[in-house]
């Protein structure tokens, strides 16, 4: 069963502590992508959380179902305003089915390394590809572990430092896991959350899309399309239902 991890405080202060990720900068990009995979048509988002990225989609134009294991972010999102008009389905993002079919099921934000085993992961390719007219595609922003930063015998990375947030990862090889460690401070508090990852490679993702019945359609180094390359720290991957 996947982790849920986002309630309650975590839900509530959510955006919050992911106000850049708000900003035009990091979402036009992402909206104008989505946008025109969809083409007009259907969109499902998995884990949909608090509408970061649903609510500027349907903006555009496009109809934005959810599925998401938190009712609290689900909350969140409805109550915002154009929130409620989003329909969102309690589940896991894994095993979930709706009785409809989409034009576009996407997948954001490093959200896919939520589920910590490669059968859950797997089993995600295949209930995208459920979803899926033929032709349909399936999209992940994934970031690309950086173990060739670390030196032998370390197991540890900071990826942010800031007088207001403090963030480093922990590393298990052997079990393609990592587990973030963020702590935010505000006046004389401090506010912890850790959350739990399995990190998987770009190739090890193709597999899972052709498990799925998907193929590779386009992998980009970024929402704006920069080539993917040996250095990219991210990917933005497309595959296609056949």
């Amino acid at each position: 069963m996947p982790q849920n991890v986002f309630v309650g405080d975590v839900a509530k202060h959510y955006d919050a502590t992911s106000d850049p990720q708000f900003s035009p900068k990091a979402l036009d990009p992402i909206v104008d992508f989505l946008a025109d995979l969809a083409g007009g048509q259907k969109a499902l988002e998995f884990a949909i959380g608090t509408g970061r990225v649903a609510l500027p989609l349907c903006a555009r134009g496009v109809e934005v179902h959810g599925i998401e294991i938190s009712e609290d972010m689900a909350a969140e999102l409805h109550a915002k305003r154009d929130g409620a008009g989003v329909p969102v389905t309690i589940g896991d993002m894994a095993t979930t089915r709706l009785d409809e079919r989409f034009a576009l099921v996407y997948l954001v934000y490093n959200t896919i390394s939520n589920l910590l085993t490669q059968a859950e992961q797997v089993a995600c390719f295949r209930n995208a590809a459920a979803h899926l007219d033929p032709g349909g595609c399936f999209v992940i922003e994934l970031e690309i572990p950086q173990l060739r930063r670390m030196p032998p015998g370390q197991s540890a990375r900071p990826f942010s430092v800031t007088d207001a947030h403090l963030g480093f990862d922990t590393y298990e090889f052997a079990e393609q896991r990592l587990t973030s460690h963020h702590y935010w401070f505000a006046g004389d508090q401090t506010h912890r959350f850790d959350s739990h990852h399995r990190y998987a490679w770009p190739a090890e993702l193709d597999l899972m899309a052709e498990l799925a019945g998907m193929r590779l359609r386009e992998r980009w180094g970024d929402w704006a399309r920069s080539p993917f390359t040996g250095e990219s720290s991210n990917h933005v991957s497309v595959w296609e239902k056949i």
